[in-house]
């Protein structure tokens, strides 16, 4: 069956109308870290202002959405998503109005606490959609054997597109008025389209186990683990090479091409993201990542030679190919091996995983940059795609018995001959 038809079969599953829904739903948090960095620099005249506000943004998301997820699986996800949705949009209100008040001579300590407690709420909606397209599949009688990797395939797409229009959306809306606008319009977006999400009618096929803890399940198993901590990896990819494309960027006296240079890396993960699918189910997702994550490394090496704004945006373009590909399998691996009462809670892990990760990369790299320029950061970057290579290689095994002995607490749908402990010919 061809790509595009899995495709058809997927969106056919639900209409487009959620498919917009939930691809807006997530451009505030792709808009709210950049939004948040760029207003308070400009209102505080600190860069350290703007960085510790928007870091601190990031964090309190990164470790709130575990607790959100957890809380999606014990009481559904409407409840949740709409308190995150409704006391998120009124954090994000309350920084931009923060930030109109603040000055050069004024204490600026309230931004990043008010911030932190906004982005803490803020949903990972990309990380619910994924939860919901197994109920959706079941409930619709999907035929299509890959509609659940079309269902990744496209998730991992969307997510890197979100990345890549959220920051453009910033940086038009900073190009036209004043930055902390850029704030107002990712709390609109938030109130608007998060609720929506919540309240569209998948929400309801998602069935929560109580509140209990978990069904006796355990989240963190060895398989979830190793997965978490490729995603932390992958976050420091994410992280360093922001760094360092800003420093190069800088030294070349263009220092407003950061924001395109970045976008560039989402530019081939989006292609190479809703190609997946056409993967042939004999090669097995625990393979797949091996190899994504080995091809990680060998793109990211250029990265060390890299002189000049051109090259450099070649080397972005091509080491996207590989990036949301091992996002993707990633995420499927959890799907696969988590416990569907704690999936939720499983695919919000691995999210905040890709957070701390990205603020992780981020500070090392701008320390080594400090040292010696983008060199030394984008060096940062290639250790993180061998940290990746390496947990895929030698973690695999770990994966694979809990692919052989099925999801906990459901059996196997169908058997997994793809992925048994020895590889397939």
């Amino acid at each position: 069956m061809s790509p595009l038809q899995s495709y058809r079969d997927l969106f056919g599953l639900t209409g487009p109308l959620y498919v917009a829904v939930a691809f807006l739903g997530r451009l505030p948090l792709a808009m709210s870290q950049i939004a948040a960095l760029l207003a308070v620099t400009a209102a505080t005249g600190s860069y350290t202002a703007g960085g510790v506000t928007a870091g601190a943004l990031a964090v309190a998301n990164a470790v709130g959405a575990p607790v959100a997820g957890t809380l999606t699986d014990r009481l559904g996800q409407r409840p949740v998503l709409l308190v995150q949705s409704v006391v998120g949009t009124l954090g994000l209100a309350a920084l931009a109005a923060l930030t109109l008040g603040a000055g050069p001579d004024r204490p600026w300590w309230p931004l990043p606490v008010v911030a932190a407690l906004g982005g803490a709420f803020v949903p990972q909606v990309g990380t619910m959609a994924r939860v919901r397209w197994r109920p959706i599949s079941r409930s619709r009688s999907s035929q299509n054997p890959r509609v659940m990797d079309a269902a990744f395939s496209y998730e991992g797409a969307a997510d890197e597109a979100s990345f890549v229009l959220g920051p453009a959306l910033v940086g038009l809306i900073v190009a036209a008025t004043a930055p902390v606008t850029a704030l107002v319009v990712a709390a609109v977006l938030l109130g608007a389209f998060g609720t929506w999400f919540a309240l569209h009618p998948t929400v309801a096929l998602v069935t929560p186990s109580g509140t209990g803890s978990g069904d006796g399940f355990r989240l963190l198993t060895p398989a979830l683990l190793v997965l978490a901590a490729t995603q932390l990896s992958i976050g420091m990819i994410f992280g360093s090479i922001q760094t360092g494309t800003s420093v190069l960027a800088t030294q070349a006296g263009e220092p407003g091409l950061t924001g395109l240079l970045h976008g560039l890396l989402g530019v081939g993960s989006v292609i190479a993201g809703l190609a997946v699918v056409a993967l042939p189910e004999s090669i097995g997702h625990v393979r797949r990542l091996r190899v994504f994550s080995g091809v990680l490394v060998v793109l990211s090496l250029p990265l060390l030679t890299v002189g000049s704004l051109g090259g450099l945006a070649v080397v972005l373009l091509a080491l996207g190919v590989a990036v949301a590909p091992s996002m993707i399998t990633t995420f499927t691996l959890a799907e696969r091996t988590a416990a569907p009462s704690r999936l939720g809670a499983a695919m919000t892990v691995l999210a905040a995983s890709t957070g701390i990760g990205y603020a992780v990369g981020a500070a090392l790299a701008g320390t080594f940059a400090d040292l010696g320029g983008h060199r030394p950061a984008f060096a940062v970057t290639v250790l993180a795609t061998v940290s990746a290579f390496s947990l895929a290689t030698l973690g695999g095994r770990v994966v694979l018995r809990a692919l052989a002995a099925g999801r906990p607490g459901q059996q196997a749908e169908a058997p997994i001959s793809q992925d048994t402990l020895q590889p397939t010919p």
